[in-house]
């Protein structure tokens, strides 16, 4: 069985993380809902030129380097009862938003979310994440990517996601034990950002290497230890208040109430922000159930044969869940894969990847072709 959705919601503490020396940002977004059904996958194609660098102080008499977005996504229940993992990929965020949203060239939008205690959460951040993210009055509508307009999308998602756990709580068809963990990428030009809270993971290929583009929150994850128990919460046998094997996650209302009391369990994003350059190869947004069974370098490399051999991004993400099952992971599993090419290596990428047919002709075939051709 699988599932295929589109969605992720977080929020974030004002937490800024360099990579690169690049800050931090996040972001969010919804598409179509998935239906569980034996397994599902889906590839997409989105590219553009933009004029707006950056950097404010970019040279605009130099070209400048903007990635083509062709992205693929697959899911698989695994060895479990019930699928509970939600994705969303939308390459095309102007197409996906209209005419109405001015954005920056390329937009795209990537998420997965991975529900537990039930589907619910899962499905109603996927569901809602659109209305609640690009919808906000604040958000950004501009097609130039500088400092304010990454300071005015933290804040639209930060409180987006914010609203998203808020309403988990108050609608009363979800259960109170229902949550889901929440990762999301986001593409403005050359700009990516992604927002983490939970233990989804993405990875970015840099020349062949990981470059991890989140941390996962967990009670082993130092950080998030000191600070769950400078909170007053506990960990007992590797899991928070020995329940749940995360240190935050939307939802989880049970564990959160009082309504407004501080909680070790939190909803905020972790946000990391990268300038995309040449070097940039791929993307790989997963679940917790394929980074159980394998390292963020192991995955580079799944996915970077894949792409040699076929240069297809969905199958490269078949292959990566395929590849968890045959290390016996125990979860659900979601992999999505976003490739960065140039508009030139595309069209090189498609030359190469043409199967080419060689006709070889018979002696006899040979001499009439010649004697039609010499009159």
């Amino acid at each position: 069985m699988v599932a295929e959705a589109e969605v992720v919601f977080q929020q974030s503490l004002p937490v800024v993380l360099d990579i690169d020396g690049v800050s931090s940002a996040a972001v969010v977004s919804p598409l179509s809902s998935p239906k569980l059904g034996i397994r599902r996958s889906t590839t997409t194609v989105s590219g553009g030129l933009s004029t707006s660098p950056v950097e404010d102080n970019c040279d605009s008499s130099v070209p400048v380097y903007v990635p083509t977005i062709r992205s693929g996504s697959y899911a698989d229940i695994g060895p479990k009862r019930s699928m509970e993992d939600e994705h969303i990929c939308v390459d095309d965020l102007s197409s996906q938003l209209g005419c109405l949203f001015e954005l920056p060239k390329p937009s795209a939008f990537y998420a997965v979310f991975d529900g537990h205690g039930g589907s619910e959460a899962a499905t109603y951040v996927r569901q809602n994440a659109i209305r609640l993210v690009f919808e906000d009055d604040n958000f950004p509508q501009t097609s130039e990517v500088n400092s304010v307009y990454i300071e005015d999308v933290k804040s639209s998602l930060r409180n987006a996601f914010l609203q998203a756990d808020l309403a988990l709580a108050e609608d009363c068809t979800i259960s109170s034990s229902s949550g889901t963990t929440a990762l999301a990428a986001l593409i403005s030009g050359r700009l990516l950002v992604v927002a983490n809270a939970g233990d989804c993971r993405a990875v970015l290929c840099r020349k062949g290497k990981a470059i991890e583009m989140s941390h996962d929150h967990r009670p082993i994850n130092l950080p998030e230890r000191r600070r769950v128990e400078e909170s007053g919460g506990v960990i007992e046998d590797g899991y928070l208040n020995g329940e749940i094997s995360v240190t935050r996650a939307l939802g989880d209302w049970d564990m959160k109430r009082p309504h407004g009391s501080k909680s070790p369990l939190i909803s905020e994003p972790e946000i990391k922000q990268i300038t995309l350059t040449e070097e940039d190869e791929f993307l790989v947004i997963g679940c917790d159930g394929i980074w159980d069974v394998l390292t963020s370098q192991e995955a580079v490399s799944i996915v970077k044969r894949g792409l040699n051999r076929h240069g297809d991004p969905t199958r490269c993400a078949r292959e990566l869940v395929m590849e968890a099952l045959r290390l016996n992971t125990f979860d659900n599993l979601t992999a999505v894969v976003v490739c960065f090419v140039t508009v030139d290596r595309e069209d090189e990428a498609v030359v190469s990847l043409e199967k080419k047919r060689c006709c070889s002709l018979t002696p006899e075939a040979f001499r009439s072709l010649r004697s039609l051709l010499d009159g």
